[in-house]
């Protein structure tokens, strides 16, 4: 699928680098059931400013310089939906493949990373229920890839500002750890391809399900970057998250980010 039509947003700057045309693609993963959010139309599809959820996370990825191709890992059954619904209203200068969930987020990356095209040579994971990505961040996350041949990959995150507590299984409090070496995972984490489908076909057999894509390749020994990013890159998991998602969007819009 095809959107040819160029975002005026599109000229950001690609960072740190001398590589000519992109060298990234990007995997949405959107199959998700969304059931702690509690629509029944998946939170992916639910309005956000105008545009279903999963727009914005695309839209993103298509105004970042480094990304030549979008992959958008659909549900099951819902492919004509997201084709119509979602992407016949934007306007992409990248080509966008769709292709269909697994069973876990797991599962479903691994299908992404399969409809890649191969002629990538970094991959750029992002959940499509984070709509807030901005372009900057990305081209950094890319950018500490690329720069760095000893990296497996490289993610955004946000300091850990709150207190921790390590709690026993009763909830008694057993340490207060130092929380200045704690970061809070977020999307895109940026790999090598070659890297993270290894990572992936290691993790199958190796019966080992992690907690994120960085987790698969940290587990077979890779080292991955955490790339500071604004705490408002967040998830949309729960209908508040969407209230707080709705008015920050709505600042950018209305300074024409």
């Amino acid at each position: 699928m095809s959107h040819l039509t160029a975002c005026p947003c599109a000229q950001q700057e690609k960072l740190g680098t001398s590589v000519e045309g992109p060298d990234t693609c990007a995997v949405i993963v959107a199959g998700g059931s969304g059931e702690r959010f509690g629509d029944p139309r998946g939170k992916q599809f639910v309005r956000l400013c105008g545009l279903p959820i999963m727009a914005w996370s695309i839209l993103a990825f298509d105004r970042a310089p480094s990304v030549g191709h979008i992959v958008v890992v659909c549900p099951h059954g819902r492919l004509d939906e997201v084709r119509n619904d979602v992407l016949a209203g934007l306007s992409l200068r990248c080509d966008v493949t769709l292709t269909l969930a697994g069973a876990t987020r797991q599962d479903s990356v691994f299908s992404g990373l399969v409809a890649m095209p191969p002629d990538f040579e970094l991959v750029a994971i992002h959940d499509g229920a984070r709509p807030l990505a901005e372009v900057e961040a990305i081209e950094r996350c890319i950018a500490a890839v690329r720069a760095d041949e000893s990296l497996a990959g490289a993610i955004l995150a946000s300091r850990e500002t709150d207190t921790l507590k390590l709690t026993d299984a009763s909830g008694c409090i057993l340490a207060t750890p130092d929380r200045s070496n704690y970061w809070c995972a977020q999307t895109p984490q940026v790999f090598r391809a070659r890297t993270i489908m290894a990572a992936h076909k290691a993790a199958v057999w190796d019966d080992f399900e992690g907690t994120d894509d960085a987790s698969l390749v940290e587990h077979r020994g890779g080292r991955v970057r955490v790339v500071e990013s604004p705490r408002d890159n967040i998830k949309i998991t729960v209908p508040e998250d969407l209230t707080i998602a709705e008015a920050t969007m709505a600042r950018r819009l209305e300074r024409g980010e």
